[in-house]
Formats: structure tokens, sequence, C-alpha cells
């Protein structure tokens, strides 16, 4: 794969005395090797004193709940759970208020009671939340209207308003990004452990929406779910266990300044462990082998997730494995594929065969999103319900044939009543856009098209 690298910044963590809090042999050898998507900082200043501070700011995630995850997405590997991957395309610090942060999570909760029932299996709940604040650029600049300003690159980097002072790349953005997440982290963590997770209250959240009448087609299978809870009550369940759940926060590693200068050493094991988040992927745009973000991952003990668009061979796989995953380690390394519905049906099953005949167990997930993107007939990017749902069938379809672990869902989703992406049984159209279109980035499912998009997931991993 190829990809035009960015400018090399005017400078960055390299070339500053700071080497982050962590000291790990060949955790800076990134620093030397090609690097795409990075801003270009404007005041080395600033830049020096918030990297300063952010080397020195307790983590955001612990060690301990690291490692968890990893067992976790071992289990997933092996058919023995499901993952669940949703959250915004990009976080926006304006958008981090506790209405938002609890729609969202409150989404994901009830989507994940139905993957379980139709699974019968655990679901391991993991947001694109709490760090999700950078975004790669198919452009380094901006125009509009004659005027060429920097491209917006995340809430990290620069603002969404097309103005120089908004675009300028500000380093002091990485504490905001910091301080913002930890508050989300720290909502998240009381949300899913102070009763809001309840079983019982998110099942009847769900029966709202299948008392729509465009949704009624699944109100069978929330009858079913009604009546094992039922069951699982006049035998006794402790439902003060089911009062909390695991929640795992996740990002794209795209801004290594940022990560680098949150890497922290554990002090049980003496491992790097970069503590912006439990879980980490590297984008299909930064995937190359011998460039920066890759070295970099491969050197801290965080799970890795990889985009894999079309272009993916079964040989750039393996070559992925070997430099991330060189133990085969269960719950290191997860395939991230977005592939798009019309190529998931040709282009995946030679790369998934070619990883299976090497003996390497890798989780394999299907980001049904990324490689669907339109543009409307009214000049919003847009992303068809159809193909999205018709992707996730397709990555079903490719493992069932293969025999292989079909392993979980990586989505953009809000908890709002957004219009971002066409269809639905209640369907979005383009004129919607005009007064609910909210996104700074790509296009979201709205609440009610996540639930379906559960719904109906639930039901292929029921016939299974």
């Amino acid at each position: 794969m190829v990809t035009e690298l960015s400018a090399k910044p005017a400078f960055s963590l390299s070339s500053t005395a700071q080497s982050g809090a962590a000291d790990y042999p060949g955790l800076d050898n990134w620093r030397d090797l090609p690097i795409s998507q990075q801003p270009s900082w404007q005041d080395r200043d600033v830049f020096d004193a918030s990297v300063k501070e952010l080397s020195v700011l307790p983590p955001l995630v612990f060690a301990g709940e690291v490692d968890v995850l990893r067992e976790r997405l071992a289990a997933a590997a092996q058919g023995k759970a499901f993952l669940l991957q949703g959250g915004d395309c990009a976080e926006t610090f304006e958008a981090a208020t506790a209405d938002k942060i609890s729609a969202r999570v409150k989404t994901i909760l009830q989507m994940a009671v139905v993957l379980t029932y139709g699974a019968a299996m655990p679901v391991i709940k993991m947001g694109r939340m709490a760090g999700q604040f950078a975004k790669p650029r198919s452009s380094n600049d901006e125009t509009r209207g004659g005027i060429t300003l920097p491209a917006y690159r995340g809430d990290i980097v620069n603002g969404y308003e097309f103005t120089p002072q908004s675009r300028g790349h500000d380093a002091s953005r990485m504490l905001r990004a910091y301080h913002t997440s930890a508050s989300t982290l720290n909502l998240i963590r009381a949300f899913t452990q102070g009763g809001f997770a309840d079983l019982r209250s998110v099942h009847q959240w769900n029966k709202g929406f299948t008392e729509n009448p465009a949704h009624a087609r699944y109100e069978s299978l929330a009858r079913d779910i009604d009546r094992a809870i039922k069951f699982m009550a006049s035998c006794g369940a402790d439902f003060e266990a089911l009062k909390r759940v695991e929640f795992f926060a996740s990002h794209e590693a795209l801004l290594l300044d940022y990560e680098r200068a949150l890497t922290r050493i554990d002090s049980r094991t003496g491992f790097p462990y970069d503590t912006s988040a439990h879980f980490l992927w590297i984008g299909e745009r930064t995937r190359e082998l011998d460039h920066a973000h890759v070295d970099f991952l491969s050197r801290v003990r965080n799970p890795i997730g990889v985009k894999l668009g079309p272009s993916t061979t079964g040989d750039d796989a393996l070559r992925l494995i070997d430099k991330l995953d060189p133990e085969r380690e269960p719950g290191r390394l997860t395939f991230i594929t977005r592939m798009g519905a019309g190529n998931i049906r040709e282009k995946l099953p030679a790369v998934v065969e070619k990883v299976t005949a090497s003996g390497a167990q890798v989780l394999w997930v299907t980001d049904p999103m990324h490689g669907n993107t339109v543009t409307s007939p009214n000049g919003y990017k847009t992303r068809n319900f159809d193909d999205v749902i018709d992707e996730v069938r397709g990555f079903f379809e490719v493992h069932h044939a293969l025999g292989t672990v079909p392993g979980g869902l990586h989505v953009e989703m809000t908890g709002d009543d957004v219009a971002e992406c066409l269809g639905g049984a209640d369907p979005v159209d383009q004129d919607a856009f005009l007064d609910r279109y909210e996104s700074v980035c790509d296009p979201r499912l709205n609440h009610m098209q996540s639930l379906e998009m559960a719904f109906l997931v639930a039901g292929a991993l029921a016939k299974h």
C-alpha cells in the first residue's frame, strides 16, 4: 500500500529532549522512520510544555485493565465471545457532555443485550470513546472560496471552524484531549458500575424500540429476550451482578506525539503500555510495515487492531502478524476489515485463508462503514444503511463458508437522533440532512439505525 507522506512536522517529540515518561529499548525507533498523517505544530514552546505535562500525568487506563481485555479478545478469536466496538467517527470537545456520553453508552449497551442473546455468548463492549479525537485526512489542505487553510485533523490538533486561527496546529489541544478523555472515562465508569447498565433497564429501553411500527419485525426476538430475563428472575438469578458491565475504551493511534507521551512502564511486568486507551488501532492509511505507526505499536503491550481495506493481500496480513504479534499471543491482534459491500465476498476469503493456513489466530472484526461512503445527491457525505448491512452479511458468509470465526462488529454510531446515513426501517432521507446532519467527519448510524443493526446481526448469529 502506498500512502503519500505528510510534510514532516516543523518539530515533533523526536526533536526535543523529552522522551516521555517511559524509557524502554526501541520505544523511540519510530522517530527515525517515515511517518504520515502528523501535524505541523506551530509553536515549539507550547509543544514542549504540552508533552512535558502529558508525560507525567496519571494514566487514563491501567495495565491490569488492558490485560483483562486481551483475555476477552482471545476468547472472541476462539468463538467464545463477540466484540462490539462503536462510537463517534471523531469525538469533539464540545460534544463531551453527560447527555451525549450517556446516550452513546446507552446505545452500545442496548446493542450488546440483543447481540448477547443472539450469539448466546458474552459480548465485549468497547467504545470509540475517550480518545477518538484525531482523524486522518486525504489532503493536508482544504480550499473554500479561493482560500486555502490546513485541513481539520480532529479536535486534538485544530478546530473545525474555517479560519486561520482555528485551523492552526495547536499542541496545547493534546492536553485538552487528555482531560476530556479523563472526564469521559470517569462518567463511563460511573454509568457501567453504578446501576445504569442494569440488564433489566437496558431491555426495557429496547422494548421502546420494537414498539415503533417500523421495527415490528424485531418484536419476536425482543419477546424471546423478555422471556429469558423473566426466567432468570424466577430462578433467582443474581441481578446485582448484572447491574455492572465491563466497558473498554479505544481509538485510532494516529497522533504519535500524544501516544508516546502517555506510554508508561508497568510496575508489575516492566513492559510499556500505552495508557491513552485499552485498545488501539492502526488505520488503513498508516499500516505500512516499515513506517512509524506499525513500529511504535509493535512495542506496547496493548491489544492492537489494524484496518484492512480491499487492497490487502494475504501476504500483507502475514507480514503485519509477524511484526505486531511475533509470539502469536492470543488476544494481541485484531484485523478490522473495511472492504465495502461490493468487495467483501470477493476480497476477504483469500486473506482469511492465508492467515488461517499460517496457524495464526487473530480476531476478525467487520467495519462495514468506511468502505461504503458515498455522496448524496444534495452533496452530503453519507452511507446507505442497506450497503452497511450487506457488508456485515458478506463478512458472516465468508467466515461461515471457511469455517472461521466472525468475531466482532466495529461501527461509527451515535446515541442521538441525527440524520447522516440513508435508509433503515424507519428511513432517513437526504432532506433530513438539512436539519439533522451533525458529524464533523464521517456519517454515523443514529440511535435507531444502530439498534436495527444489532437485531439484524443477532439474527445472523442465532442462525449459526
